[in-house]
């Protein structure tokens, strides 16, 4: 049986990249096509860089980096003892999930002291005889 192959237009289709999304994706070691044709122009991507490629735009939507995304992955070719892929994989996560939590925390201060500067300028505002105009409704 032959294996799929796929071509770098190919997969820019099916995952909505551009070919030079994919090609950095190469640079970055995360995928390793075949070159064929005259000059090895023609890139060939297997099955394993399909998956691969999945992978790495699953990871990039949880907020990974690509160098961490090439971790987790490249632990997945390494023989299939699941224990250490999936002990670094929790790591990245604890990691990732304690720097969403402080993004979070700032950002919850920040909010907080924006509403505190509203209060003081509406009532400031008040003293002066002026409305304030009302707040804008949250999408």
């Amino acid at each position: 049986m032959a294996s799929t192959t796929y071509s770098i237009s190919d997969l820019a289709r099916e995952f909505d990249l551009t070919t030079r999304a994919i090609r950095f994706y190469e640079d970055m070691g995360l995928l390793q096509p075949q070159r064929e044709g005259p000059g090895g122009r023609s890139r060939v991507y297997s099955a394993r860089d399909r998956t691969r490629l999945k992978l790495t735009l699953r990871a990039k939507r949880l907020g990974l980096s690509l160098t961490e995304a090439r971790e987790i992955i490249d632990t997945y070719d390494s023989p299939r003892d699941t224990g250490p892929q999936l002990t670094k994989f929790l790591a990245v996560l604890a990691q990732h999930r304690k720097q969403l939590e402080e993004q979070m925390a700032d950002l919850q201060a920040n909010l907080e002291e924006v509403k505190l500067h509203e209060k003081e300028a509406r009532a400031l505002l008040a003293k002066t005889g002026k409305a304030a105009p009302a707040p804008k409704p949250r999408k």
